[in-house]
C-alpha cells in the first residue's frame, strides 16, 4: 500500500485548474488585508481552486470603480462609501466583511487643548476625505451643541497625523485607530481617539468587499470569503505565527508600525466574513439620508447581496 501511495504522488499529473480572480485593495498592503495575504500565502485560496492577483490601486478611489467596471472581480470599499457610490449609480453590493468595526476616530493629542469634544469649538480640524467624515463629524459635534460653522475645516489630504503633531490642526478626523494612534506614540507624541459609534454614530463595517453582480462569479466568491474565513481563524490562534507570515511578503511591513497596528487590527477582522447584518446597513443609509448625503433611502437588497440572492 505505501508502495502505491508513494507511486501516486509522484506519478505526473495535471495539475488542477485554477479560477482566476482579481482583488483591488483600497490601499497598498498593510495589517487591515491580513486574512487576504495569509490565505495567500498559506495555500488556503490554492485549495479551493483559486488564483488571486492582489492588486494595490495608484489612486484610493479606483478599485470600486474596477469592480463596477468589470476590471476586478472584487474590491476592498468602505460600508459609508459604498452608500454613497450606491446612491450615485455605481452598480456594486456588498458582498463580504473584511473588518467588522469602525477603524475612523477623531484624534487629538493626548497633551492638547482638546480635552473633550465641546473643546473643539474654533478649533481646526483637519480631513483627507470630503462627504462621509463631515457626516460623521457633524453627528459627533451635535451631542456637545456643536455645528459645523463652530469648527475650521482643513484639508490636509493623507497627511492627518503628522497635520496634527506639527500644530497644523487642532483635531483630525479620518485618522484609524490602529495606525495614526501607533505611529504618533512611535514617534514620541500621544495621541487619543474620540470613537463616532461612542459619539452618535450607526456602528458600521470599516472594510467590505464589494462587486459589480452582473460580472460577479457567486461560486467564486463564495470559495474566496471561505478561504478568508479560515485565514481569520489561523490569525486569531496563531498571531505571531501569522504576523511573522504577513511580514515576511515584504520588507517594508517588517517594521514597529505594521506590528503594533497588527495587534490591534486582530480582534476587528470579521469572524464571519460572508454574514451580513442587514439592520446595520439600514441604520446607516438612514443616517446618510439624514446628513442629506443621498437622495433616498434605498432598500438593504439595493446595497449588499441577501442572504439566498442569486449572484
Amino acid at each position: 500500500m505505501k508502495k502505491l501511495l508513494l507511486a501516486l504522488l509522484l506519478f505526473p499529473h495535471p495539475a488542477l485548474a485554477q479560477d482566476k480572480m482579481t482583488v483591488a485593495l483600497d490601499w497598498f498592503v498593510n495589517p487591515d488585508h491580513g486574512p487576504i495575504i495569509i490565505a495567500q500565502e498559506t495555500g488556503l485560496f490554492a485549495e479551493r481552486g483559486l488564483e488571486v492577483e492582489i492588486i494595490a490601486p495608484a489612486d484610493p478611489a479606483d478599485p470600486p470603480k474596477m469592480a463596477a467596471a468589470g476590471k476586478a472581480d472584487l474590491a476592498i470599499s468602505y460600508q459609508p462609501q459604498l452608500h454613497l457610490q450606491v446612491a450615485e449609480g455605481l452598480p456594486l453590493r456588498r458582498v463580504g466583511t473584511l473588518v467588522a468595526t469602525p477603524l475612523n476616530c477623531l484624534l487629538v493629542r493626548k497633551d492638547g487643548p482638546i480635552a473633550e469634544i465641546a473643546d473643539l469649538e474654533g478649533r481646526k480640524v483637519g480631513f483627507s476625505v470630503a462627504g462621509v467624515e463631515e457626516a460623521l463629524l457633524s453627528a459627533m459635534l451635535e451631542p456637545a451643541g456643536l455645528g459645523m460653522a463652530d469648527i475650521e475645516l482643513v484639508n490636509v489630504n493623507w497627511s492627518l497625523s503628522p497635520s496634527l503633531m506639527s500644530g497644523q490642526v487642532d483635531a483630525v478626523i479620518g485618522a484609524f485607530r490602529n495606525f495614526e494612534l501607533n505611529q504618533m506614540e512611535i514617534e514620541g507624541v500621544e495621541g487619543r481617539c474620540f470613537y463616532p459609534e461612542e459619539e452618535g454614530v450607526p456602528p458600521y463595517d470599516e472594510l467590505i468587499y464589494v462587486a459589480n453582480p452582473a460580472h460577479m462569479d457567486a461560486g467564486q466568491v463564495e470559495r474566496f470569503l471561505a478561504a478568508t474565513e479560515e485565514a481569520v481563524q489561523y490569525i486569531v490562534n496563531h498571531p505571531q505565527d501569522s504576523w511573522e507570515i504577513f511580514a515576511a511578503t515584504s520588507r517594508e511591513l517588517d517594521d514597529e508600525l505594521n506590528a503594533r497596528a497588527w495587534v490591534d487590527t486582530l480582534p476587528r477582522f470579521a469572524l464571519r466574513p460572508a454574514a451580513l447584518d442587514p439592520g446595520r446597513y439600514a441604520r446607516f443609509e438612514e443616517f446618510l439620508y439624514g446628513a442629506g448625503l443621498i437622495d433616498a433611502v434605498r432598500p438593504v437588497s439595493g446595497l449588499a447581496i441577501m442572504p439566498g440572492a442569486d449572484g
